[in-house]
């Protein structure tokens, strides 16, 4: 199955003749895709502490130990696709799936002596035998046969249909027939159960799963080819996350991948969309290893019907998730075990030394950053929801701003949680489900989030009894980034299909822990796309000597660690959409008022609302407003349900010297982020507006 030979089937790694089998992407306004010829939501978590597989498993449970001990003498060695078939001797490696599991190697694989009782085993469903008898002359890794699960699907929407014969793995290269495959989901459940360490089901029934070493994004280790195209593009240099690689390393890393899927009993395949507006979508095809990732992918993207499924073809992009297995540290632009790989010309993502799910999710984001701007549609990294008149609004803010909160909202519909594209037609979701924190989650504070945690739902790296099985969400015993996984569906006043009209506000959210922020003011144009340019909150450093101290973070766009181009390029879209829907920017503070952290009280969540409440109402447009100093912010005089005092920030304040040596601090904070974006030139003159420039803080 690895080798070269074209005979029976086998896959072909010409780097020109896998490229002439991809589709054209067309990226014109409108166009149908066709097989013609860093901080936002900070998941990038540490690795988790601990020394084996066994360790880590550990951790999951509480007041227990593992509950299938190792025998004397011997281990057990699992993998996504069963026990691995032991070798005898103390030089055994360990399997790919417990050994590697996404760690940064100092000195090389470790090893353990097998246990001769855990003998490989295949699904009883499965048949083992090859479709035809290999050619004499073929190497002994044409003799691997993969089996492959296209579309387990845990809706259960599909009638069950089941392979006569082994299916090859050069499958996903469209070389073989076709089986899709629809399971229900306690299948899918009993695939990760089964076959992978670390899978339970929870008290509410949703799947509880282990990420491995990583609990959270690798961004140092994500890389772009770049390529004559791509160079000119992609937005390179100091403040960017796109850090390059060439085509020929990640070729080399590409093959890694492919061999090491090659070389398991079976792969999961996804085929499904981006993007709910069908005139614009994508299609996506995702390879993995793990029966979480399909699942969690399942849950993550658009759900294609059997009509859809039938007529998928060639898909737009295709992601090849060995994350069990590591990248080779001395390929070319390594610089450790993990590498998570885009190439934008071959239209394919790669997926090395990390378990991570959200690299998937974050990846695909990235990709429709490049692709939707070529079609003249605005991709977003924001929460949208939509009135009962039909009235839309954005929401962008970094993590805990309280954009999932502020976007939730019983008496308006759920568009989307995080991402989002605007069209010429209007707003439409990217993905087909949330992706939501759970750390100190509580019924009472998000109910809608506590019951979708039910069958179907991923529960990752959480922490739960060992006999009730009940999550405890406060536990951070395995990392404090710990995510549910479900589909949009899951939320009761969700609107399905997620797309709704132009929308009407864009609220940029900010939570000041300098204080010196209004809780809401009216932006213009130019003051949109300079506080959408830098995405700007401030969180708490932490203590020193009995002293807090906020620290301001920015993050470009509100979401700097996904972009592909430019800010600018986003922020001129957005405020030519803008301008020709008639919508409104909004500047939202969340954070302190009369003083900064440690002297001043946050906002009252009850104040936010109603602010939010005037905005969607409309209202809010009727108020009369002044001007602050410094930043030149538009502040109402008077807002229903909140205290006149608060509005202006330095009436809050009874140290007026401090309020002014803090926003001044501030504004300083502003103009030092903003140099990254003065010193890009753009367009002929080479030179931002002076009209955004000028919308910036004047002192």
């Amino acid at each position: 199955m690895a080798g070269n030979g074209n005979t029976d089937g086998e896959f072909s790694f010409s780097a020109a003749a896998a490229r002439d089998a991809l589709p054209r992407i067309t990226t014109e306004k409108g166009a149908k895709s066709t097989t013609s010829s860093d901080v936002c939501h900070d998941d990038t978590a540490s690795r988790v502490n601990f020394q084996t597989i066994d360790q880590l498993h550990s951790l999951q449970k509480k007041r227990s130990a593992p509950t299938t001990p190792l025998k004397e003498g011997g281990g057990v060695v699992m993998g996504t696709s069963g026990p691995t078939t032991p070798v005898s001797g103390e030089s055994m490696l360990q399997s790919v799936s417990a050994s590697l599991a996404s760690l940064t190697r100092e000195t090389g694989p470790k090893v353990i002596r097998g246990d001769p009782t855990s003998a490989a085993k295949v699904m009883a469903h499965v048949p083992q035998t090859p479709t035809s008898a290999p050619a004499a002359d073929v190497s002994d890794s044409s003799l691997k046969f993969t089996h492959v699960l296209h579309n387990l699907s845990p809706a259960g929407n599909h009638p069950k249909r089941r392979p006569s014969s082994l299916t090859r793995f050069d499958y996903i290269f469209y070389k073989t027939k076709r089986h899709i495959l629809n399971f229900m989901v306690a299948e899918l459940y009993e695939q990760a159960i089964k076959y992978e360490k670390g899978s339970f089901v929870t008290s509410t029934g949703a799947l509880a799963t282990l990420s491995g070493a990583k609990t959270g994004r690798s961004p140092k280790d994500k890389r772009v080819v770049k390529d004559e195209t791509t160079a000119s593009e992609l937005w390179w240099g100091k403040g960017s996350p796109n850090i390059e690689m060439d085509e020929q390393s990640f070729l080399v890393n590409r093959e890694r991948a492919v061999d090491y899927l090659n070389s398991l009993d079976k792969v999961f395949v996804n085929d499904q969309y981006l993007n709910w507006d069908p005139e614009n979508r994508i299609k996506v095809r995702i390879v993995s290893a793990r029966a979480y990732h399909s699942l969690f992918m399942h849950n993550m993207c658009i759900r294609p019907t059997a009509e859809e499924l039938e007529n998928f073809g060639t898909p737009d992009f295709t992601i090849y998730n060995a994350g069990k297995f590591p990248c080779n540290r001395f390929t070319h632009y390594m610089t450790s075990s993990t590498s998570v790989d885009i190439n934008l010309g071959r239209r394919e993502m790669v997926i090395l030394g990390t378990q991570y799910a959200g690299e998937m999710k974050k990846g695909l984001f990235g990709v429709m950053h490049y692709l939707m701007p070529k079609r003249k549609i605005l991709s977003l990294h924001s929460g949208c929801n939509m009135g009962k008149e039909g009235d839309v609004a954005l929401f962008f803010g970094l993590s805990g701003t309280g954009k999932t909160t502020l976007s939730t909202d019983h008496n308006r519909y759920l568009i989307g949680d995080d991402e989002h594209c605007w069209s010429e037609t209007g707003v439409s979701n990217i993905e087909g489900g949330c992706y939501a924190k759970c750390i100190d989650l509580s019924r009472e504070k998000e109910p809608d989030i506590w019951n979708a945690i039910k069958f179907g739902t991923v529960l990752e790296n959480v922490v739960f009894d060992e006999h009730t099985r009940e999550v405890d969400y406060t536990d951070k015993s395995v990392t404090e980034n710990t995510r549910a996984a479900y589909p949009i569906e899951y939320i009761p006043n969700s609107k399905i299909p997620c797309v709704g009209p132009h929308p009407k506000n864009v609220i940029l959210l900010a939570c000041d822990a300098f204080g010196v922020l209004p809780p809401v003011s009216k932006l213009d144009l130019a003051q949109t796309m300079y506080h959408f340019i830098s995405g700007y909150t401030a969180l708490v450093a932490g203590t020193e000597e009995g002293v807090k101290e906020p620290r301001a973070t920015f993050s470009a766009c509100f979401g700097a660690a996904f972009i592909m181009l430019h800010p600018t390029k986003y922020a001129a879209m957005l405020a030519e959409k803008m301008k020709a829907q008639g919508a409104t920017g909004w500047l939202v503070n969340t954070g302190w008022s009369g003083g900064s952290y440690g002297s001043g009280s946050r906002i009252k969540l009850a104040y936010t609302r109603k602010i939010i409440d005037a905005i969607h109402s409309g209202s809010l447009l009727n108020a009369t407003y002044q001007k602050t100093e410094i930043f030149g912010l538009e502040i109402p005089n008077e807002v229903e349900g909140v205290p006149s005092e608060i509005l202006e920030p330095m009436n809050a304040w009874e140290d007026k010297v401090a309020y002014k040596d803090t926003l001044l601090k501030l504004a300083g904070l502003f103009r030092n982020n903003f140099e990254t974006f003065t010193s890009h030139k753009i367009g002929e003159d080479g030179k931002l507006t002076e009209e955004i420039l000028a919308a910036g803080p004047n002192f």
